[in-house]
C-alpha cells in the first residue's frame, strides 16, 4: 500500500517552546507543564532556557533538597532531580529569581506511544472504535495523563515539540476522545492492574514509514537509506537548492524517454488479471508495464459509447482503445471507470491497452475480477478478467532513483527529528509501537530497519534497553482461496524476528482485523494485549501475555509435528472447530491446505497431497483464517518453518 506525503511547514525551535507563566524568564520545553508525569525512581532531567549566566533552582514538594544549574552562553540549562516511588500530586518550582510553578504533578510510569495510523486512531473522530461513545463517557482516569504531540517534520533535529491542549491533561472524556485509542487502552489495562499513575506521550502520524522515525546516524548504518539521508542533510544545509517539482519533472521526462512502449521489439507474455504482477511472474519489479487485451465486439455493441471498468490499479495508468487515449488516473486506491466513445469502436476486433506505472511495492491491475468489464447502456457486460498480454516498458532499476519529496512525513529521519528527538532527554519507562503497514512491501528490509530503529531509540534515551512493545499487523484484505505468498505475512515475520532483541514484546492481533478496513475497530483488545506484556514483564503480574509461538518442527513419516512456547493451559481452537490456517509442502515448495490436530502442546500437520513433507506455514497470507490459541485465549502468531525467498526480498 502506498502513502503520499502531507505538506507541513517547518517550525523554528524558538516557536516551539512553551512559556507556562508569562512573567517568568525561565522557558521550559512543552513536555513540562501542569498535570505532567515524571518517571518514578529515576534521576529525572529538567531543562530549559534562561538568561545566560543565570542560576536556575528547582525545588519539589516530595524532596527537601534544591537542585541548581547555571545557564550557559546560549541560555541552556539542565539538571536532574531524584524521583521517589509513584505518588502525588506534587508541585515543582523552577526559578531564576522569578518563580514558575508546575502543579498537579504525578510520579509514575511514562510511556512513549508511536507509529502510524493504527496507533494514531482516536476513540472518536475518524476512528470511531467499537462502542466509542460509552468508552469515552467512561474514561475518567485522573491518574492517567495524556500528552498529544502535533504532527511536524524537520530536516534537522529539533529541541522541542509542539503539543496540543496546552500540555499534559488528565484523562477525561474531553481529552481522550481525540487521543490514541491503542495507547489509552494500554494504559487502562496497566493502571487497573497496578494503580500506578501512567503518563502517555503520544507521537504518531498515519501512513508513515519506519525510517522516518529513525535518526540519521542509525540509518547511515543501513546501505538502503544512505542516499535518502544524504538528500535530507543536503536540503537542510541548502534549502534553496533546486525545487522538488523541478527534480521530479526531470525524472518523469527521463522515465518517458526510456519507456520502450510500442517501440519494444520484445514479445508479449501472458498474465491472468486481476493480479499484482509480483505474484504473477514479475517479482521484484517496479516500473512501466503495458497490458493489452483484444476483444471482439458484435455489431450491436458498436456506434454507442461503452463503459470501461478496470477496477483499481497500482499506481498510475494511461488507458488506450485502438491506440487512442480514453483516460488516465493517478493513485493506487482509485477505481478506473472510463467512457469509450462509440466512434473509436468497430465491429470485430478492438484492442484495449493499459500503461501501468508503479513506483514501489505491488503493481498492476489488482482489484476484483467482477470490476474488470466492458458494458453498454442497459447493463449488459462483457468480462475482461482472465488472460491479458503484457510487456515491460521500463524497469526502474535501469535509471536514476526518483527524487525524494522535500516535505511531508515519508522521508528518512524527519519524524525522528521533529517528534522523537525533543523527548529523548525525558525519562521514560518504555515505548509501545503500532506500525508496519507502510513498510509491508519492503518486509525483508524491515528485518534490519525495525530492530535498528529500536536500538536507535534506546541509544538516544541512554537509559538502557527499556521495554519496547509492538503490535503485529492484523489480518486485512481478501482471504486467499489457496496458499499464497504475501508481503503482509513477510512483514509479520520480520516483526516476529525482532523479538530476538532484549526486553521486547509483540501483541498478536491476527484474529481481530477487518478484511475491508485497514483500521480495525477493536482497539480495546489491541491495547489490552500490549498491556498484558507490560503487566508480566515490567510489573511482575502473573498473567498470560503471549499466544502460542512456534519453536520447532519434526518430520515424522507423512506428518510434521510442531512444538510451541507459551502454550499456557494447553492448546486449542478458538471456536471449537478443527484447526485452520495450516499449509504443508514437500521439496517442491508447493503448499497445500493441511489437516492439523492438537496433541498436548504440539500440533500434528498432514495432507494427502504431500507424502514427503518438508515444511509448514500457519496464517501465511494477508487475511488468513486462523484459530489456534492457548488456554488464555491468546492467538498464535503466524509463522513458517521454511526460509524460501519471499516476494519482498530485494525491495528497497
Amino acid at each position: 500500500m502506498k502513502r503520499y506525503p502531507f505538506h507541513f511547514g517547518l517550525m523554528t525551535i524558538a516557536g516551539l517552546f512553551s512559556i507556562h507563566v508569562a512573567q517568568a524568564k525561565v522557558v521550559l520545553p512543552s513536555v513540562f507543564s501542569n498535570n505532567m508525569v515524571l518517571q518514578q525512581k529515576s534521576d529525572a532531567a529538567i531543562w530549559g532556557k534562561a538568561d545566560a549566566g543565570k542560576t536556575v533552582t528547582v525545588s519539589t514538594t516530595w524532596n527537601s533538597k534544591t537542585a541548581t544549574a547555571v545557564a550557559d552562553a546560549q541560555g541552556n540549562w539542565k539538571l536532574k532531580v531524584a524521583t521517589p516511588a509513584y505518588g502525588g500530586p506534587y508541585q515543582i518550582t523552577i526559578s531564576d529569581g522569578e518563580a514558575l510553578m508546575l502543579k498537579n504533578v504525578l510520579i509514575g510510569e511514562v510511556w512513549v506511544c508511536s507509529g502510524q495510523s493504527n496507533m494514531e486512531m482516536p476513540l472518536s473522530g475518524w476512528g470511531k472504535i467499537n462502542n466509542y461513545e460509552k468508552e469515552i463517557a467512561d474514561a475518567n482516569y485522573p491518574n492517567i495523563r495524556l500528552l498529544q504531540a502535533v504532527k511536524v517534520t524537520s530536516n534537522v533535529p529539533l529541541e522541542d515539540a509542539k503539543v496540543e491542549n496546552g500540555g499534559w491533561q488528565e484523562c477525561s472524556p474531553k481529552y481522550v476522545e481525540g487521543f490514541s485509542s491503542t495507547a489509552y487502552f494500554f494504559a487502562r489495562e496497566v493502571y487497573e492492574k497496578t494503580h500506578i499513575p501512567i503518563g502517555l506521550i503520544h507521537t504518531s502520524w498515519g501512513g508513515t514509514i519506519a525510517e522516518a522515525w529513525t535518526s540519521a546516524g542509525s540509518l547511515n548504518t543501513l546501505p538502503d537509506f544512505v542516499d535518502g539521508v544524504r538528500q535530507i542533510e543536503a536540503k537542510a544545509k541548502n534549502p534553496a537548492a533546486g525545487s522538488y517539482e523541478e527534480k521530479y519533472a526531470a525524472w518523469e521526462q527521463l522515465v518517458a524517454s526510456k519507456d520502450l512502449g510500442y517501440q519494444s521489439a520484445g514479445t508479449w507474455k501472458r498474465m491472468t488479471l486481476p493480479a499484482l504482477w509480483e505474484e504473477a511472474g514479475l517479482s521484484d519489479f517496479d516500473g512501466v508495464v503495458y497490458f493489452q487485451k483484444k476483444i471482439i465486439l458484435p455489431a450491436s455493441w458498436t456506434g454507442a459509447d461503452l463503459k470501461l471498468s478496470l477496477g483499481k490499479i497500482d499506481d498510475d495508468d494511461i488507458t488506450y482503445v485502438n491506440d487512442v487515449e480514453v483516460g488516465k488516473t493517478v493513485g493506487y486506491d482509485q477505481s478506473r471507470n472510463y467512457i469509450i466513445p462509440g466512434k473509436l469502436l468497430k465491429v470485430g476486433e478492438n484492442v484495449i491497452t493499459v500503461r501501468v506505472f508503479d513506483g514501489a511495492g505491488g503493481g498492476g491491475l489488482y482489484g476484483e475480477a467482477k470490476d474488470l468489464f466492458l458494458s453498454r447502456s442497459g447493463g449488459e457486460q462483457m468480462t475482461l478478467a482472465g488472460e491479458w498480454n503484457y510487456r515491460v516498458g521500463l524497469d526502474l532499476k535501469t535509471i536514476a532513483s526518483r527524487p525524494l519529496a522535500e516535505d511531508g512525513p515519508n522521508r528518512p529521519t524527519v519524524l525522528f527529528n521533529a517528534m522523537i528527538n525533543p523527548f529523548v532527554q525525558f525519562n521514560i519507562r518504555g515505548a509501545i509501537w503500532y506500525q508496519g503497514e507502510s513498510n509491508a512491501d519492503r518486509a525483508y528490509q524491515y528485518r534490519d530497519l525495525f530492530p535498528t530503529m529500536i536500538k536507535d531509540w534506546r541509544k538516544q534515551w541512554n537509559i538502557g534497553d527499556f521495554p519496547f512493545y509492538f503490535v503485529q499487523l492484523a489480518n486485512f484484505m481478501k482471504a486467499d482461496e489457496q496458499p499464497q505468498e504475501s508481503a503482509w505475512a513477510e512483514l509479520r515475520e520480520a516483526q516476529s524476528k525482532t523479538l530476538t532483541l532484549p526486553n521486547t514484546g509483540m501483541a498478536v492481533i491476527i484474529d481481530i482485523g477487518d478484511a475491508k478496513d485497514i483500521h480495525p475497530k477493536n482497539k480495546q483488545e489491541v491495547g489490552r494485549r500490549l498491556g498484558l506484556i507490560a503487566d508480566h514483564q515490567v510489573y511482575g503480574k502473573k498473567v498470560s501475555f503471549s499466544g502460542p509461538a512456534y519453536s520447532g518442527q519434526k518430520v515424522v513419516g507423512k506428518t510434521i509435528v510442531l512444538s510451541f512456547k507459551h502454550a499456557d493451559q494447553g492448546l486449542k481452537s478458538s471456536d471449537g472447530a478443527a484447526l485452520s490456517g495450516f499449509a504443508i509442502a514437500g521439496a517442491d515448495h508447493v503448499y497445500h491446505w493441511a489437516k492439523a490436530t492438537i496433541k498436548g502442546n504440539t500440533v500434528i500437520v498432514e495432507s494427502e497431497a504431500v507424502q514427503q513433507p518438508v515444511s509448514v506455514r500457519y496464517g501465511w497470507g494477508n487475511n488468513p483464517a486462523v484459530n489456534l490459541v492457548n488456554g488464555a485465549g491468546l492467538p498464535a502468531s503466524p509463522f513458517r518453518t521454511d526460509d524460501y525467498h519471499g516476494v519482498t526480498l530485494g525491495k528497497k
